[in-house]
């Protein structure tokens, strides 16, 4: 829940990217790490609707602190606004998620936390599903004066949270409550619950597991394979109310009732 993590094929990265206070950076969601293309299906399955949220936590090395406890702040999130899903702006955005980073923070190295929550399977616990990872960066400018409240990773989040748990189908979704404390900004705020209707994001902008372009560790081992003639892919839709796609998988993959509206090949 932290920054993702093992098992996982790929070694992480020795990067750490430099950063401005107060300037925006832009997490890149794909399909798979393999995946090149920029429109809806390359980003993830239109299905998969939740909110987007960011948090940063100050460490003394970026390229060795898993990013597990407590530390973590939010600076960006995303839920549900005019009836539009913040993973829909990043699938109609051509994946790109943007934060912003607060000009008021100290200087230093920190692990940016991108983060999507799908809600097509969140009627039960446990049905959401959290997609993470972490870029390594270094900011620099800035005031460096604020001190923001902090959460742990795991524990920021409970099955049970309204925002965790429930359907996104019926009764219709009109207030969402996004799971977390609410984002740190330099003018105050971020240790209160979040609001019932979340603010915008600060700018423009997991198939079912993409990572972000600058992420230090690699995506999970549950990555999404692509799509094969003759059924869906792993994680793919395969049926539910009003599905009109495939209701078979590929191999070696079955269709799995999530719920009334939603089935998922695995």
């Amino acid at each position: 829940m932290a920054c993702n993590g093992a098992p996982n094929p790929t070694s992480p990265t020795s990067v750490i990217h430099t950063v401005q206070a107060g300037q925006d950076v832009t997490a890149l969601w794909r399909y798979m790490l393999s995946t090149t293309g920029t429109g809806p299906a390359d980003i993830m399955d239109s299905t998969h609707k939740g909110p987007t949220l960011a948090y940063l936590k100050k460490v003394s090395s970026a390229t060795s602190d898993s990013g597990i406890g407590d530390g973590w702040f939010k600076i960006q999130e995303d839920g549900f606004t005019n009836g539009v899903w913040g993973t829909e702006k990043v699938i109609n955005g051509q994946g790109k998620h943007t934060i912003r980073i607060p000009e008021c923070i100290a200087p230093g190295q920190y692990l940016l936390r991108a983060e999507m929550i799908a809600l097509h399977g969140a009627g039960s616990y446990p049905g959401a599903q959290f997609y993470m990872e972490c870029a390594q960066i270094n900011v620099v400018g800035g005031t460096g004066t604020a001190n923001p409240a902090t959460v742990s990773f795991p524990g920021a989040y409970k099955g049970t949270d309204p925002g965790v748990q429930l359907s996104i189908y019926y009764p219709p979704v009109t207030n969402y409550i996004i799971p977390g404390p609410r984002p740190f900004t330099c003018s105050g705020g971020g240790s209160s619950p979040p609001p019932t209707t979340p603010p915008p994001a600060t700018t423009a902008a997991p198939p079912t597991q993409p990572p972000p372009a600058t992420t230090a560790v690699p995506p999970p081992a549950t990555t999404a394979a692509p799509p094969a003639t003759g059924g869906a892919a792993q994680w793919a839709q395969c049926g539910g109310v009003g599905h009109t796609g495939p209701t078979t998988c590929v191999a070696p993959y079955k269709c799995n009732v999530v719920n009334q509206y939603y089935s998922q090949c695995y």
